[in-house]
């Protein structure tokens, strides 16, 4: 069973003004996290998170996070432009990107920012949008083949479209440091949303493995390891969730068996986690609003696959709960579905709850990652609000609700949309 950060009471308070559905964040709750990841690497003086903006584009709580050193791992022109507006700018600036269109590159230099090369042609592409090679510059590594550890395999590596190759990042590194590169980073991402302990460690040993050769064969300055993502969280009630002092202490033994032998102990740990920072300390707040009883049994809520698509997208698992009813049983099955003109468009397929009537608030967990930032605008459908349950128990509207005009804005160029916009 997954308890909600927010109480029922509080819900009907909040939806006297903020009309569901809308997306719901946890101030505390992302404070305490952001705190505890700090403390986890204390012990490596160059640390830094940069939060994958990607997962939630909210300039609050970007500056909330900046608060704890966190800086921004950008993936787009616009990511860029978020960040600067934010105030952060400089290496607190990891560009991760791919297939990169030349004038991000510039952008991301002009801002000071690390630039986090996919793939070895883009040295001459960030040479031609630059005009030169910066100083420091990172480079992304894909070993291939199956990643597996005790527990089996966790992820694919070899089917992903990122990366370079050892023999290519060897070359790129050559390459890099002969046209004027002097600090260089490492950067892989091995496996996605693991709930497990080990995973860090076992991507640290085989990261610092490869630095300590990548110097000693290159002579390439190697300033930071950038350990990516892949801190997962439980979405289902029975998973246990990471802990990230063990994590921490499980990448200081790699660090100290292997980088610190070679001499390398000033190396920086980088991590660029999303998921990990914000996705439980966020929620989707929506309402039922009617009822189906044919070949199955169906619930609709007033949210919909424009509010959060990792359910149609991916057949993700967002757990439920119908607020005032956590401890009746779960006797009904049912679809809990949107609106949209699409089947897939369901939170939940013959999901257990409590009988569900109509004017319940259902709270869907864990979406303060790739929630809201996935929405669009299929069948004409609004994004909602972002809203910020703060420490004090107050509550600030951080993103309004799209209205009709935000969606006829950008039909501007015909005379007869102008007044829709307005």
């Amino acid at each position: 069973m997954k308890t909600p950060f927010v109480t029922k009471e509080q819900l009907q308070e909040i939806t006297k003004t903020y009309p569901t559905p809308f997306h719901l964040y946890d101030e505390r709750g992302i404070r305490a996290n952001a705190a505890a990841l700090k403390a986890a690497f204390a012990w490596n003086k160059g640390f830094r998170e940069y939060f994958a903006v990607k997962a939630t584009p909210n300039p609050y709580l970007m500056k909330l996070l900046h608060e704890y050193d966190c800086g921004c791992d950008c993936s787009s022109m616009t990511e860029l432009m978020l960040s600067e507006a934010c105030g952060i700018t400089g290496e607190y600036i990891m560009f991760s990107s791919n297939d990169t269109p030349p004038e991000e590159f510039a952008e991301a230099d002009r801002l000071g920012g690390i630039i986090n090369l996919d793939d070895i042609t883009h040295i001459e592409a960030v040479e031609q949008a630059l005009g030169h090679i910066p100083e420091t510059i990172s480079c992304r590594f894909n070993p291939g083949g199956v990643f597996q550890m005790s527990n089996g395999i966790m992820d694919n590596p070899g089917d992903s479209k990122y990366g370079m190759t050892e023999k290519q990042l060897f070359d790129a590194f050559r390459t890099l440091k002969a046209k004027g590169a002097k600090r260089f980073g490492i950067h892989a991402f091995l496996a996605s949303n693991t709930v497990t302990n080990e995973y860090y460690p076992k991507l640290a040993g085989i990261l610092f493995e490869l630095a300590v050769r990548l110097q000693q064969e290159t002579g390439a300055k190697i300033a930071f390891i950038n350990l990516s993502g892949g801190i997962g969280v439980p979405y289902r009630p029975e998973e246990q969730p990471n802990d990230i002092a063990v994590i921490g202490e499980g990448v200081r033994q790699q660090y100290e068996a292997i980088l610190t032998p070679a001499g390398m102990d000033d190396v920086a740990i980088f991590t660029e986690l999303g998921r990990y920072m914000m996705a439980p300390y966020g929620c989707l707040v929506t309402t039922a609003i009617h009822e189906k009883h044919t070949h199955k049994e169906y619930v609709g809520v007033d949210a919909c696959a424009v509010n959060l698509m990792r359910p149609a997208m991916y057949g993700a698992y967002h757990h439920i709960t119908v607020m005032g009813k956590e401890n009746e049983p779960c006797d009904h099955m049912v679809d809990v579905v949107g609106s949209l003109c699409e089947n897939n468009d369901k939170f939940a397929i013959d999901r257990m709850l409590p009988k569900i009537d109509k004017g319940d608030i259902l709270v869907i967990h864990d979406t303060g990652a790739h929630g809201f930032s996935m929405g669009y605008n299929y069948n004409g459908k609004l994004k909602s609000a972002e809203l910020l349950l703060c420490e004090d128990g107050s509550v600030r509207l951080i993103r309004r609700a799209e209205t009709p005009a935000d969606y006829f804005a950008t039909f501007d160029c015909f005379e007869e949309f102008k007044h829709l916009s307005e």
